[in-house]
């Protein structure tokens, strides 16, 4: 990558020129490796107050940059990054525990319900900085797609630029294919198998998000198979066709079946319920991620066993054998 900066402000600014390694890859997420050690939400910011230009002109968060742009990058305070957040290192050395495959090019990790794939609103530390603290001699590790912070399961990690590329080529082109399990409220009709319907972010004065079915909003499209339907609940199997934030969650709500326990878009009656029964966390996990090796061509599948507490509710619903020996119908 090559770099110039003029000192017309007391920082640098940094102006990138983009080179071919780099292209089709979105603004936001190329500030995010650039800008290691920045929170998020900063990020977003600068990128919504028409700071970052891309040949002199705003750029929106999902602009793809194409070869030979000229990136303005601003000043920003760069935190110092720490070997390992102290106040967690019990939950960053466990993530060692939950990589479920791996090898030179990615890695495949069963991220933990509550833990934010990455850093920023008042947290210094997300999935992905943990893993760069954990291990730092791997200098290009990326998030290839994220996971809401309640949700728990399959992640995809990059080591290196090349495969970033091609995995995001995959999700541009909708061949990865992620899966997911969420109890829902009520009994999900099996002839209810894919819910399309355009969804819209809304930021809150609070600055909270939320996602609402709009159309307005950008298509969106989930899958769902019911696995096992229970007095109250039903299990089912949600695949992401698009990947709009929130997507699974809020097109279950249209559906008119919230998901288990999310205190963003749930039924507070019906997640009393399944708090008796020990349920204290968003009952969806992605449990199943397949896509092509980047190098090999080879088709991958990874699977990611539930939790403690997700495998206990389903014990108390009195179904969990049946349902989870239906996932590889």
């Amino acid at each position: 990558m090559k770099e110039t900066s003029d000192n017309t402000i007391q920082h640098k600014v940094r102006l990138v020129t983009i080179e071919a390694d780099y292209a089709e890859q979105r603004i936001d997420n190329f500030l995010l490796a650039q800008l290691k050690g920045v929170p998020k939400s900063l990020v977003y910011r600068i990128l919504r107050k028409g700071e970052v230009r891309v040949n002199k002109k705003r750029a929106k968060p999902d602009y793809r940059l194409r070869a030979g742009d000229e990136v303005r990058i601003p000043p920003v305070r760069v935190a110092e990054r720490n070997p390992l957040p102290s106040a967690n290192l019990e939950q960053v050395q466990a993530l060692n525990q939950q990589v479920l495959y791996e090898d030179d090019l990615l890695m495949v990790l069963n991220k933990p319900a509550g833990l934010a794939v990455h850093g920023g609103s008042g947290l210094q530390f997300g999935l992905i900085e943990s893993l760069r603290a954990l291990r730092p001699d791997a200098k290009h590790l990326e998030l290839v797609h994220r996971l809401d912070r309640e949700t728990s399961g399959c992640i995809l990690v990059s080591k290196r630029r090349s495969a970033l590329r091609s995995l995001h080529e995959q999700l541009r082109l909708k061949t990865m294919d992620k899966r997911y399990l969420a109890l829902v409220r009520g009994q999900w009709q099996p002839h209810v198998k894919l819910i399309a319907a355009p969804l819209q972010k809304n930021t809150l004065k609070s600055g909270e998000r939320v996602v609402r079915v709009d159309a307005a909003g950008k298509a969106s499209e989930t899958r769902f198979r019911v696995l096992q339907s229970f007095a109250q609940c039903s299990l089912v199997e949600a695949s992401p066709i698009t990947g709009r934030t929130h997507q699974i969650r809020v097109h279950a709500l249209h559906a008119g079946h919230p998901i288990a326990c999310d205190d963003k878009y749930g039924d507070r009656v019906f997640d009393s319920v399944m708090q008796e029964l020990g349920l204290n966390r968003l009952f969806l996990h992605a449990h199943q991620l397949r896509f092509q090796h980047p190098q090999t061509g080879k088709t991958i599948t990874v699977n990611a066993p539930i939790d403690a507490v997700l495998q206990k509710t389903l014990h108390a619903l009195g179904g969990a054998e049946k349902a989870l020996s239906k996932l590889g119908a």
